[in-house]
């Protein structure tokens, strides 16, 4: 597992350094930094995957489009370059990265592993040393899903690809479909397995989906002598399969992430922007829960999100037992604003207890029903 992220002169941060758990939760204002974090994960990865060989970090690629230089360097601090580090708590990794303002992608000026500094070196493998390439590093990178807030909309169906290319459900989730008619029969993690239903991947997730929504039932069948598949979905067995089109928006943003989650090994890394995005509150705790379940099966979970059900989910998940109280991080970012913010930590860290209580609450920190609430009652 991942136990830190460091950032140095990355986009809005001078200097971070960030503890990471099974779960790790971030929220905040918006323009604080949530994603920026797990977009320094993203250029890693995306380097990793699209560019082996790569000397430089690539700012644009399949998964993510960054722009140049000058949009990740800090403006303030950076002077043409930005640090991003990793430890697994064991061993920790350093890469330094320059380039002029209008460069599309970043030199790779540095690399340091456990503290010692190569010098730029002329052939690198996944960004690292080709005589000190480290699989298990290399491997979380190199597989992580990643999940935008901007996910697919309905679809009359879907393209069907190799799963050797598209083993992941993409950015956007556009790759849900291929990847689960792909791997329909495949097992998934016996922790997250729900007892009593078929162990395949697709009878698996379907029964995670009729947990967010009722009687939920999924049809996938390949279009003769085309590369794609069509979707059916239905929530009552009284109805014929239905278009995507024809049923409730939740259900097509919800299929890549719990897809994504089912396809994970033990000690993946799987990224969220806003899971909550088109769910009712109780469907947002119920994801919640969902993500704690994946975080107990050693599946990393790292998780963007405005919601307070979402976060409810979790400290349910907690008091219940289902993961421990320390396998979770909660992050609450602040928008830089210099020497105004008055000494305040960009970020802070509050503790959640077992019977799922918090210690602290900053100011923002998921507190605007009882801001509202104190309004309407005359006591603000």
């Amino acid at each position: 597992m991942l136990t830190r992220i460091d950032l140095r002169h990355f986009k809005c941060f001078a200097e971070l350094k960030l503890p990471l758990c099974p779960l790790t939760l971030f929220s905040g204002a918006n323009a604080s930094g949530k994603s920026s974090v797990l977009q320094a994960f993203v250029l890693l990865h995306q380097t990793m995957r699209e560019q082996e060989w790569s000397t430089r970090l690539m700012l644009n690629g399949e998964t993510v489009q960054l722009g140049a230089a000058a949009d990740v360097i800090d403006h303030v601090h950076g002077r043409g370059g930005c640090e991003i580090g990793l430890s697994d708590g064991e061993t920790e990794y350093s890469w330094k990265f320059e380039g002029e303002r209008e460069d599309l992608s970043l030199a790779v000026k540095r690399v340091s592993v456990d503290g010692a500094i190569k010098n730029k070196p002329e052939r690198l493998r996944y960004l690292l040393p080709v005589d000190q390439r480290e699989e298990y590093l290399v491997r979380r990178l190199h597989g992580l899903a990643y999940l935008t807030a901007e996910r697919l909309g309905p679809r009359e169906s879907y393209i069907l690809e190799d799963p050797q290319l598209t083993s992941v459900v993409g950015p956007r989730g556009e790759h849900t479909a291929s990847v689960l008619y792909s791997v329909r029969d495949a097992p998934v993690l016996t922790e997250l397995a729900i007892p009593g239903v078929r162990p395949s991947r697709l009878r698996q997730v379907e029964a995670r989906m009729s947990r967010f929504f009722p009687g939920c039932e999924l049809e996938l069948k390949q279009i003769p002598r085309v590369n794609a598949v069509t979707l059916g979905l239905r929530t009552s067995r009284d109805t014929d399969f239905q278009r995507p089109i024809h049923t409730g928006f939740g259900l097509t943003q919800v299929l890549p992430i719990v897809t994504a989650a089912l396809s994970a090994n033990i000690e993946d890394l799987l990224l969220l922007e806003n899971p909550e995005v088109h769910l009712h509150p109780a469907g947002q705790a119920a994801m919640g829960e969902f993500l704690a379940e994946a975080a107990a099966a050693e599946v990393q979970v790292l998780v963007e999100t405005h919601s307070d059900h979402v976060l409810n989910g979790i400290r349910r998940a907690v008091k219940k037992g289902i993961l421990p109280a320390e396998d979770v991080a909660l992050h609450f970012f602040r928008p830089r604003r210099g020497d105004e913010q008055g000494g305040e930590a960009q970020v802070q860290s509050p503790t959640l207890h077992p019977d799922g209580g918090i210690d602290d609450w900053p100011d923002g920190f998921f507190d605007q029903f009882d801001k509202d609430l104190s309004e309407f009652a005359g006591w603000g």
